[in-house]
């Protein structure tokens, strides 16, 4: 079998953020947070020292001192041989866990304060990339940027990696494709039809994300289902250990604490899985609904365009109304059903699904202003 090579990433891409102050007060903690966590590995080990032992020695310690993303502090592991304290630019590495992509103008950063929602700007590329992560978060001291790395190709993907930014990427494109100005700008006879494709990307990139988010769920239930088996175990073991105790049988019972031992640290390993998987499961959401959402946006900007077109058309001015309405409504219902999984009885006749929907949404906006009236 011929094994075909790995392309490295040979390009820079920026992004420029533009922080409120809240922001850059969570971003500054997170990188005085990761100084001191370099300080607490250099307490614990030298430079060097075994990748598995460091995070064994330092891990906990670490997260209970700095309050880092759990995220962050395993790839902080892995930077330790590269980190230099006095640089003048200031690095922290970041994979597609630790930010992503929410629009065409904005990304969210995990912080030590949680996730952070900051606009950017793109300013362009630069060539070569010599880190082992995806990305960084860069601050100079006079401002922020996210650096991540670009290839042409690979020929070797990782295919979850891939799906999660191929869904995000794809998001902000088409936000941007169905803005008005976009639109505007195209010539009259491809307008209608950059819409079409347009809902189409999104039907795709939707059948994606609910794709992913069953995945995740599938595997945090696998994942409840480990831990609940290790609970009933490690349960049943004190209670033996009590009776090899009263039976003056410490032989059993130091078999049985050693036993417990290895469960608790089982434990751990699933509590960090299921930390990774439920970030997972809520980027994988907020990003179907934002398809959702697009959706909507889209198909209101076809209607809209395609009764501009019957106006500004005089043989069709005593023509009735478009049946490409009713095709478009088809549509949304079939999308609604592929992305919900409910079927649409009748597509038609039956606005069931449109009203659970406008409820959602109407019940999304209460609580919204319920929190802004309270915070006033």
């Amino acid at each position: 079998m011929i094994k075909l090579p790995v392309e490295t990433p040979t390009a820079t891409l920026r992004y420029a953020l533009a922080p409120d102050p809240t922001g850059i007060a969570a971003i500054e903690a997170t990188f005085a947070a990761y100084a001191r966590m370099m300080e607490i590995l250099a307490e614990v080990a030298p430079v060097g020292a075994n990748l598995v032992s460091l995070h064994a020695q330092a891990y906990e310690t670490i997260r209970r001192e700095t309050g880092l993303p759990a995220r962050l502090v395993t790839l902080g592991l892995r930077d330790r041989a590269n980190y230099a304290a006095d640089a003048a630019v200031r690095r922290i590495p970041l994979d597609d866990k630790l930010f992503a992509i929410k629009g065409p103008t904005s990304l969210t950063i995990s912080t030590v304060s949680g996730r952070v929602l900051v606009p950017f700007e793109v300013p362009g590329y630069v060539s070569g990339w010599e880190s082992p992560f995806p990305a960084h978060l860069v601050s100079d001291g006079r401002g922020y940027e996210i650096h991540i790395a670009v290839k042409s190709k690979s020929a070797q993907p990782e295919e979850k990696t891939m799906l999660h930014e191929g869904i995000l990427a794809r998001m902000g494109r088409l936000l941007a494709a169905i803005a008005s100005q976009t639109i505007d700008n195209a010539e009259n006879a491809n307008k209608v039809a950059l819409v079409k494709q347009a809902i189409r990307e999104i039907d795709a990139g939707a059948d994606e994300a609910r794709y992913a988010l069953g995945k995740s769920r599938a595997e945090e239930f696998r994942l409840k289902r480990r831990r609940e088996e290790l609970d009933t175990e490690t349960a049943n073991l004190t209670e033996k250990i009590r009776l090899a105790i009263a039976e003056n049988r410490e032989d059993l019972a130091r078999a049985g604490v050693a036993r417990q031992i290895d469960l608790e640290s089982q434990m751990i390993a699933l509590e960090r899985a299921m930390d990774f998987i439920e970030l997972e499961i809520d980027e994988q959401t907020k990003a179907l609904q934002a398809m959702l959402g697009a959706r909507r946006e889209a198909e209101a900007r076809l209607t809209d365009l395609e009764q501009s077109l019957i106006r500004e058309s005089q043989q069709e001015t005593n023509r009735g109304p478009s049946p490409t309405n009713t095709m478009s409504a088809e549509r949304a219902m079939a999308a609604i059903a592929r992305v919900t999984g409910v079927p649409a009885a009748s597509v038609l006749g039956d606005k069931e699904l449109d009203e659970l929907d406008r409820l959602h949404r109407e019940k999304e906006i209460a609580a919204r202003l319920e929190r802004i009236k309270s915070q006033q």
